[in-house]
């Protein structure tokens, strides 16, 4: 069955823990954290202290999805913070390799993103260093974006590449997944769906249900 990782960037931030606990009611497997620099990305979300804060909300894995430039520096803290997952861009400017590594080093799985104009073949020669392979099917940086479909061939050939190569990573799609495109992101070999809009948008727990009945 495919996993849900709710966005919480399309939450109520009011009332952030109410939020997160009707995610896990509803099923949800992961709660996915936006974090923006506003230079890697225009827009600035929010950051360790906030994830701190939520920690005590839920049992569920968070997994923080850096969108910044210098990963490096911050990735431990959010993993003191109660991260359980960090996913660093491959276009950030540092060498990935050595971000990679470092993020290891402080026991938690680790994920690449790359965006849509990123070609899969910028992440093969690091596949076999992370658990998560995320795709970016929207533009990073605004919530409310619709589905790029072209990224549709980029999940199939990531599945057909992790597969033949027998590796143990799980492929994520994060961008204007809904209802009614999920069954194809699924089909074209997605094991994870972050959604953002599509779950907090409405009757939280309803929604992830009807993800998880795809």
């Amino acid at each position: 069955m495919v996993k849900i990782s709710p966005s919480i960037l399309s939450a109520d931030f009011s009332r952030l823990c109410d939020e997160i606990r009707r995610c896990e009611k509803g099923g949800a497997d992961i709660i996915h954290l936006d974090i923006m620099d506003g230079h890697f990305v225009p827009n600035i979300t929010f950051g360790p202290v906030v994830v701190k804060s939520i920690r005590k909300c839920t049992k569920l894995p968070f997994e923080a999805h850096l969108m910044i430039e210098r990963p490096d520096k911050y990735a431990k803290n959010f993993v003191e913070a109660g991260s359980d997952i960090i996913l660093v861009h491959r276009e950030i400017k540092i060498a990935i390799e050595d971000v990679l590594r470092k993020v290891r080093n402080y026991g938690v799985d680790v994920g690449i993103v790359i965006n849509p104009e990123t070609p899969l073949e910028k992440v093969i020669g690091y596949l076999d260093k992370v658990e998560y392979l995320l795709i970016m099917s929207v533009h990073p940086g605004f919530a409310g974006q619709s589905f790029i479909e072209s990224t549709l061939e980029k999940i199939r050939k990531a599945r057909e590449y992790i597969d033949r190569e027998g590796l143990n990573v799980k492929i994520e799609v994060d961008g204007g997944v809904k209802h009614h495109n999920a069954k194809k992101i699924i089909e074209a070999g997605a094991d994870i769906l972050v959604a953002a809009s599509a779950v907090f948008r409405g009757n939280v727990e309803d929604n992830i249900r009807k993800f998880k009945s795809l």
